[in-house]
Order: C-alpha cells, then structure tokens, then sequence
C-alpha cells in the first residue's frame, strides 16, 4: 500500500466504525490530562466522522470529569486497535466543547433514541448512586438533554502502525486545520 492508500483506509475504516457497532473502531480510547496533570484514559463510542475535515464526534456527559479536563487543556489523542489486519490508529489534535445549549448538541440530541438518551438522565458521572424519588426520577428524564455535549476532536495527526508477522509497519500524517494532509511519511516501526 503507498501513503496515500493507508491514509485514505484509516479514514474510510473511522467512517464505517461511527456506524457500525461490531467494527473494532467503534469504541476508542480517549486520552487527556486531568488537573494533577496524570494522563487519563476511558473508552468512547464513535458517533460521526468526517473524513474530509478529520474530524470525529464523541457524545459525553457535561459533568464528566473528561469535559472539566478537556475544558482546561483541549489537546487529546484517541487510540483504536482493530485485529484484522491489527491496526493501531493514534490520533493526536484539540478536542472542541459544545455544550448542551450548543446547535451540535441540540442537533445530536434531537438523532439520538431513547434508550441512549436515558444514559444522560442519571446522576452525575463517578458520584455515588443514591435512591431517588418518582419525582426526582421525572426531573432528570426532563433534563437529561441539560447533561449532553458534544466533542468534536480535530485531528492534526494520525500514526498508522501495523503488526504483520515479519515487518510491522509504521507510518505518520499530518493535516492542516481544514484537514488538508500536509505530510506523511514512512517510519521505523
């Protein structure tokens, strides 16, 4: 495969993933920094992505601690393995917020089900699960959309590495802010 081919797979692979639960790249591993500056790492789903701009987008709870952390330093990587033919795809770039209020979010809310929904409609994520009140239980379901954000991660690079049996293989990209590949380039595994 030249550059040019393994960039353009990445890309079409991140694209069919947002849509298909099954594929390996569905679920990425987002990493950022919190406060005490640990690196901090949890698993996302990948909601949309698009591939001309190098742009992904990750839905989130605002009183996540990832949205405080993200809110103070937006550069993150996002990590995904797929074992056939046992890709790793890091992408580095800035990660921007819109928060509930935001038309991303009000937009992406309005696409989701039910079901998905209800995930925001529960306490606030990590604190401690109480009993709640019939009463308390219909006032998160009504505001459940007030706890729902919007991450769209912009890429300015993506490191490619495959493990084959013999010659892994490595290569490196880099994009402009519009997405526009500026460099890429064959490494040393």
């Amino acid at each position: 495969m030249t550059l040019a081919e393994v960039d353009a797979s990445a890309w079409a692979e991140l694209k069919a993933a947002a849509a298909d639960p099954q594929s390996a790249f569905h679920y990425l591993n987002l990493c950022s920094v919190d406060a005490g500056g640990r690196p901090q790492a949890r698993m996302v789903v990948l909601r949309r992505v698009d591939a001309a701009r190098r742009v992904l987008e990750i839905h989130t709870d605002v009183r996540s601690p990832k949205w405080q952390e993200i809110s103070a330093d937006p550069r993150v990587t996002l990590l995904g393995f797929g074992p056939q033919p046992k890709v790793q795809l890091r992408l580095q770039g800035s990660a921007e917020l819109n928060g509930p209020a935001s038309e991303c979010a009000t937009e992406a809310w309005s696409l989701l089900p039910r079901s998905t929904r209800s995930t925001y409609m529960g306490g606030p994520p990590g604190d401690d699960i109480g009993e709640r009140s019939a009463s308390e239980s219909t006032a998160a379901e009504a505001d459940g959309q007030a706890f729902f954000g919007v991450l769209l991660f912009r890429a300015e690079t993506l490191d490619w590495f495959q493990l084959r049996h013999a010659d892994n293989r490595r290569a490196v990209f880099a994009y402009d802010h519009l997405g526009a590949l500026t460099s890429s380039r064959w490494i040393n595994p």
